[in-house]
């Protein structure tokens, strides 16, 4: 055995190592013992120390326990020629290591616990707690060994750390105090390295020098990096080269290649593999890939397909539109093909502009100013495009522009005329007469045609028709007297068109100015309420007036104001001209009263400052008031005067309240006297509307003649005897006669006006009959005809030898209709 001695200054622990399964796992291991002496500051104890080598292959020791007395807090010093006594330890505990992933059927051994209170006699038990202690490891009580009974991984769990305690196995009592130990799990090689952030993009500017970085790729091992060369990871290529290459230790991807051109190929892929054991021969491996993109750099000068282009432009093109579009194509991409266009040369200068399409790129030619084929038929351009942002770096490749020349063909257009001005401003005298000639137009057609022109007015621009022009010569003229306080100015569309092609219209536009004349007088300025105090003194001012004209004069207006010849003799009021177009009214005397007088009208006549001048008499009302002691009218007029002298509001509103009143009586009794001549209903049933009186009065069926008599109603000449029933109306008519009308007498039209004639005074003279409007009904069908009646109905009841056997021939159809007029029975079919 090895031992381990440790002297401290308090009661410790020493243990005895036994290798012997050491030994036999690792039989080329070789251990070694020094031993010495020496004296520490405090310390007066040998330490003996044994190295001890072992290699990974080696699964457990064995340790012994040997109880050492306790030492003195100053330990005493060894005389010379002694030797010091050897006490008695408690345990020390060295660690345990097992290897991970043990594979084997049987329980893996760790090692060995032993007391040295243990003498073999079986008296003593051994005792394991902590992590994992009797489910992954087990002790054998009797002789301390330990096994491990699970697979471990070190990446779960690297170490355990358990307690172990020697007991008395009679007694269960602790021989020795527990102490605590390390079981460490040796890692071997079993993970591969991961990346745990790929896979990768990257993206490199193409055209980047050798060895630019691209992208730093990192994987990760699970194995104990502290432990042999299982976590040493190494990087290798294996696919893209030899594009780009990796650093085996940091990962780091960069180009291998100058001159990578984006346009030949812009992606890449690569396969990036990291290996653990330093890249040996049995690590594992693992791989990732990465995505490498070339970004576009401006290596690219624009450059157009052709060198000449032609295009057709007509010449009634408008201004600021297309006329063309050019592309130069550029290779680059985003804002490296970003081009400007402009025209360097040609006799198209001012008159097209070139600008380029942010969206496409390309050259927009657009239209400045209108052609004209006439006068120039073609244009030739000289258009430069470049590229916006040149990267220094490849300036020395090139110039970075190109050139092409453009040519405009302008194509001729059968055009509308043109006026010589489009805008023709006229002036006219509103007092002009019907016919004055305003002014002339003209248009001529610039196609070299040159045909004639006609001219006319657009009439929905001169609705009423004011203006007429002549359609040769384009002279305008009134058609209309004009009015310049109606319409000042005249805005009207002349029409030119031309003869030989009436298709061809061009416009123009005449502005007439209406020009002023005298012709309105002036009048008040607004409708005065002019009112003067009772207590008003003479010479006080009551009123400023001023005036207005619809004319406008040149030099602006000028109003004189007077009294008319006829007012200028008053003694009430006169009148003062401000000459500020106002003038005042001022009274000549006081004590205006409204009882003598409530309302003064005084003419005032105003005269304008035109040529002729216009005048006008406008009257202005005057009405005596009664004001407060601040001039403010409190009552005005004869009315106020009277309310003063009698009847207050109040009181003349009571006295229409109570006229109101008697009116709404009034109204009710003529309501109620109507009412009362209305007579009584006889029926709740009774329909107002129609006025027809109804009775719940059966008859007494047919034997009953008192109510109904049917010959008397046919036959005229019959004395009608009773009229008890007069004021009965029958309600349905009779429907079967006992004899055929016995008279043919008049016409039908005379019969029944003298049925009706009599059924009229006999409804006059009848005391029992309604005394109001009835409707009355009777059954009369008039004189009958020659051919006698033509009812079946009424043939039973007669002596009628008509057949109807031949209604037996006409099928089943008709059997019933045949077994009741088919018989010689049948005229008692109706009897009772």
């Amino acid at each position: 055995n090895t031992l381990f001695v440790q002297h401290l200054p308090v009661p410790w622990i020493s243990s005895a190592l036994d290798y012997r399964s050491f030994h036999s796992c690792c039989p080329a291991t070789t251990c070694t013992m020094s031993r010495s002496c020496s004296v520490w500051g405090g310390l007066s104890i040998v330490t003996l120390l044994t190295l001890v080598q072992w290699e990974s292959c080696c699964w457990g020791m064995t340790l012994n326990s040997v109880q050492l007395h306790p030492a003195s807090s100053r330990p005493p010093r060894a005389e010379a020629g002694t030797v010091p006594l050897r006490h008695k330890r408690n345990w020390v505990w060295n660690q345990f290591f097992v290897l991970e992933e043990y594979t084997g059927d049987d329980p893996l051994y760790v090692g060995k616990l032993h007391s040295d209170v243990d003498k073999g006699e079986g008296r003593i038990k051994y005792v394991l707690t902590g992590e994992g202690a009797t489910t992954i490891f087990t002790i054998d009580e009797n002789t301390g060994d330990i096994h491990a009974t699970k697979r471990l991984d070190r990446e779960e769990q690297a170490y355990y750390t358990l307690r172990a305690q020697a007991r008395d196995r009679a007694t269960n009592l602790p021989v020795e105090p527990e102490s605590e130990f390390v079981i460490k799990v040796q890692d071997i090689n079993d993970n591969e390295p991961k990346f745990p952030d790929g896979p990768y993009q990257a993206h490199v500017p193409e055209m980047s020098p050798v060895g630019t970085s691209v992208v730093e790729v990192k994987a990760t091992d699970a194995d104990d990096p502290t432990y042999g060369n299982s976590a040493r990871v190494v990087y290798s290529i294996l696919e893209g080269q030899p594009y780009f290459s990796v650093e085996p230790k940091t990962g780091i991807v960069r180009t291998a290649l100058p001159n990578m051109d984006r346009e030949a190929r812009d992606q890449y892929l690569l396969v990036i593999q990291a290996k653990d054991m330093g890249g040996q021969m049995g690590g594992l491996s693992g791989t990732t890939t990465v995505t490498v993109t070339l970004t576009d750099v401006n290596d690219n000068p624009p450059r157009f397909s052709r060198k000449s282009y032609q295009f057709a432009v007509p010449e009634s093109l408008p201004v600021a539109s297309v006329v063309a579009k050019i592309k130069a194509l550029d290779s680059d991409v985003g804002a490296n093909a970003e081009m400007e266009y402009r025209i360097i040369e040609g006799d198209g200068l001012g008159v097209f502009r070139v600008e380029p399409d942010a969206d496409t790129q390309e050259g927009v030619i657009t239209l400045q100013k209108n052609l004209d084929f006439e006068t120039k038929s073609s244009y030739t351009l000289k258009i430069e495009a470049s590229n916006k942002n040149i990267d220094p770096r490849f300036r020395a490749q090139g110039p970075f522009s190109d050139t092409a020349m453009v040519k405009l063909v302008v194509e001729n257009v059968d055009e509308p005329p043109v006026f010589s001005s489009p805008i023709s401003r006229m002036s006219v005298s509103e007092a002009a007469k019907v016919g004055t000639i305003i002014g002339t137009v003209s248009a001529l057609d610039p196609d070299s045609t040159n045909s004639p022109i006609r001219y006319s007015i657009d009439r929905n621009t001169d609705l009423e028709r004011f203006f007429n022009i002549e359609a040769a010569t384009g002279i305008i003229s009134t058609a209309k007297p004009l009015d310049r306080e109606v319409n000042a100015v005249h805005n009207i569309t002349i029409l030119a068109i031309e003869s030989l092609d009436p298709a061809q219209v061009g416009k123009g536009i005449a502005l007439i100015t209406v020009m002023d004349v005298n012709d309105n007088a002036p009048v008040f300025a607004i409708e005065y309420e002019t009112f003067v105090c009772e207590t008003a003194q003479p010479g006080q001012v009551i009123e400023t007036i001023s005036a207005v004209d619809k004319d406008e004069p040149p030099s602006g207006h000028r109003f004189f104001f007077s009294l008319t010849a006829e007012a200028a003799g008053n003694h009430n009021f006169t009148l003062r001209d401000n000459k500020d177009n106002t003038a005042s009214v001022l009274t000549k005397r006081g004590g205006f009263q409204r009882r003598e007088q409530a309302m003064y009208r005084l003419p005032v006549l105003i005269v304008d400052s035109g040529s002729p001048a216009l005048s006008s008499t406008n009257t202005l009302s005057i009405r005596v008031c009664d004001c407060d002691s601040d001039g403010t009218p409190q009552a005005c007029g004869t009315e106020a005067f009277l309310l003063s002298a009698g009847l207050s509001t109040g009181a003349l509103m009571a006295i229409l309240a109570c006229i109101l009143t008697l009116l709404v009586l009034v109204l009710l009794i003529v309501t109620v006297r109507r009412r009362k001549k209305e007579p009584l209903i006889l029926d709740e049933d009774r329909d107002v509307r129609e006025n027809i009186v109804r009775y719940d009065d059966e008859g007494g069926g047919e034997e009953d003649t008192e109510a109904f008599d049917m010959v008397a109603l046919r036959n005229l000449n019959v004395a009608r005897d009773s009229k008890a029933r007069r004021d009965v109306t029958p309600e349905v008519p009779t429907l079967y006669c006992s004899r055929p009308p016995p008279y043919k007498i008049t016409p039908d039209n005379g019969i029944f006006r003298d049925f009706i004639w009599d059924r009229l005074k006999d409804a006059d003279v009848d005391p029992s009959a309604p005394p109001y409007d009835s409707l009355q009904t009777y059954a009369f069908e008039g004189s009958g005809s020659v051919a006698e009646s033509l009812s079946s109905l009424e043939s039973l009841s007669t002596d009628s030898e008509q057949s109807y056997d031949y209604l037996s021939d006409w099928g089943p159809r008709f059997k019933k209709l045949a077994d009741l007029y088919g018989h010689n029975d049948s005229s008692n079919i109706f009897s009772s």
